[in-house]
């Protein structure tokens, strides 16, 4: 009797290893499109996006012509964004701009994907302990893009405020960066360097909140590199747009600068 079990049990061991684990079974299997999007919405709801995520692409694959298909897609988007897998977002986003160019919801799909972005910068703070402004600003960069992709395609789209706001923010964050490294070039003596970081910060964020800041920064290059008729013409700059500027508060004499050299104490 003993061996007959083992037999048995070698029989079903044999078998498993032949027809591999079973299978789990698809819950969703003769299902409508409806019926799976409304499953799928309710895992979103409870926060099991992975599983919502699942749902959401059986309903894809099998309904792509539905209008729950196209709607999938942006909900899938929207999963990956609250898992925080900006990369995935993303895609899954760009995918559908150029899968549905005239979909009623475009402007969402712009605005999730400059959202995206917006909240990856916010991870990399956390991780890193560090301000977003002094590391690599292409995610900066690609959220103000996707801002300003939906406010030029839809300038009156529903999330116009919010995305304005963020692009304020990302402006002046990006201007930052920018006399960041204007900053180290100062500390180096590489005034020429330090010069042309500065002037492109003016150029490229004119309206930002780091303008006066560019111009110290400008008058004191100038100022080391002894081309003194374009530091006194900075100077007549700063004083016409900044007349309450501490550099003139705290001492007429240029020379005597080491008071303002923020650079120096990064």
């Amino acid at each position: 009797m003993r061996i007959l079990i083992v037999v048995i049990m070698m029989l079903f061991l044999e078998s498993c290893a032949i027809f591999g684990p079973p299978t789990e079974l698809d819950d969703t299997k003769g299902l409508s499109a409806e019926r799976i999007y409304e499953k799928a919405s309710e895992r979103m709801t409870s926060n099991d996006y992975k599983k919502a995520i699942e749902y959401l692409q059986k309903l894809e694959s099998r309904y792509p012509n539905s209008k729950f298909g196209a709607q999938a897609q942006l909900d899938i988007a929207y999963a990956y964004y609250k898992q925080e897998d900006a990369a995935q977002c993303v895609s899954t986003v760009e995918r559908f701009i150029k899968i549905h160019p005239n979909h009623p919801n475009l402007d969402y799909a712009y605005y999730l994907k400059g959202v995206a972005y917006f909240k990856q910068r916010g991870v990399m703070e956390k991780l890193t302990f560090q301000d977003i402004s002094d590391r690599d600003p292409k995610i900066l960069r690609q959220s103000f893009l996707a801002f300003k992709d939906l406010l030029l395609l839809y300038p009156n789209t529903r999330y116009g405020k919010d995305a304005t706001e963020r692009m304020i923010y990302l402006k002046n964050k990006l201007a930052d960066h920018e006399l960041h490294v204007a900053r180290h070039y100062m500390k180096i003596n590489a005034y020429v360097a330090a010069l042309n970081r500065a002037k492109f910060m003016i150029e490229t964020y004119p309206d930002s909140n780091y303008i006066e800041e560019a111009l110290v920064i400008i008058i004191s290059a100038y100022d080391n590199l002894g081309a003194n008729d374009l530091k006194e013409d900075s100077l007549r700059i700063l004083k016409q747009n900044y007349p309450n500027s501490s550099m003139f508060a705290k001492s007429k004499d240029i020379k005597k600068k080491d008071w303002w050299k923020f650079w120096d104490k990064d």
